[in-house]
């Protein structure tokens, strides 16, 4: 289990390492006095997981550079029941009430995340941001729960608290898939891009749009996809089949068709010409060759 601890650390001049932040790296880059921090003010749930007989501090970093000023910035390394964790220590502590700064710790302890995983770890620490606040106003007018800085929390916990919502067209049947209007189309075929010949979709290609009207830009930037994306046996009865069965794009099919074809001779002159410059690289590279040998076999070159 990798854990983490975060508490970020705002100066009073932004600019300016202060003697409050100065204070603070004195005494918390002391394991000792990291320990007890940590054993005194951290949850006893979250206590009861880490053993602090194992703290150790570590190097690394993962603030800005552009914060680097503003910020204390501590690594500590940690045991936990089920092995090794991280627990990163940003120590901060602020002077002055923030109301939106829950969600400025939730910033960095994704920002740690972030670093953990470019360490070539496969999993997420978990980070426990931690606010050290010693400002005139009393007690903390804010909440530190991040939800809570949302205009509907209740909505927010809804989102942030589950599985995010998955639409994984892979497992859905195409008989669902083409009963979803505007977005069928989209659907079926971004389906199928890489699995399927797509003249045998054709039809159902053709046909959705005359069931759902697709103004002609969409429709058109499918058609290049399934050209540059897809895979068919035969293009250009797959583009008949399209353009006889939609009327409202037939202009635009047979654009493409022309746009293909042209396109087609085009890389066919390209072809021929760099086939013809190969087969003189190599003429001239057999030349050379007959040359360089040709005072060690005693024969002239051809």
């Amino acid at each position: 289990m990798a854990v983490a601890f975060g508490c970020r650390y705002t100066a009073a001049m932004p600019k300016t390492p202060s003697h409050h932040d100065a204070l603070f790296r004195k005494f918390l880059g002391n394991i000792e006095v990291a320990r007890d921090f940590l054993a005194i003010h951290l949850p006893s749930h979250l206590r009861e997981r880490c053993d602090f007989t194992t703290l150790s501090m570590e190097s690394g970093s993962f603030i800005e550079d552009d914060l680097r000023t503003q910020c204390s910035d501590m690594l500590y390394f940690v045991q936990t029941p089920v092995g090794k964790g991280y627990l990163y220590l940003l120590i901060e502590h602020q002077s002055r009430p923030e109301k939106l700064m829950a969600f400025r710790l939730l910033k960095y302890a994704v920002a740690a995340m972030q670093r953990h995983i470019e360490q070539d770890n496969d999993t997420l620490p978990v980070v426990i941001p931690l606010l050290f606040y010693h400002g005139c106003t009393s007690p903390y007018p804010y909440t530190t729960r991040w939800l809570d800085c949302f205009a509907d929390p209740e909505l927010a916990e809804s989102v942030y608290r589950q599985a995010f919502p998955l639409v994984d067209i892979t497992a859905m049947p195409d008989n669902a898939i083409v009963t979803h209007q505007r977005v069928a189309l989209l659907e079926l075929v971004m389906k199928h891009i890489r699995t399927r010949d797509m003249l045998e979709l054709a039809e159902e290609i053709a046909r959705l749009p005359n069931q759902w009207t697709l103004p002609q830009a969409q429709f058109r930037s499918l058609m290049y996809y399934i050209v540059g994306r897809g895979e068919t046996s035969d293009a250009k009865q797959f583009l008949h089949t399209i353009a006889a069965q939609t009327q409202d794009y037939r202009e635009d099919v047979m654009t493409i068709a022309e746009q293909l074809r042209q396109e087609g001779e085009q890389r066919g002159i390209q072809l021929g010409v760099q086939k013809g410059r190969q087969e003189t690289r190599i003429q001239i590279a057999r030349f050379l060759l007959m040359v360089s040998i040709a005072p060690l076999s005693g024969c002239p070159p051809a």
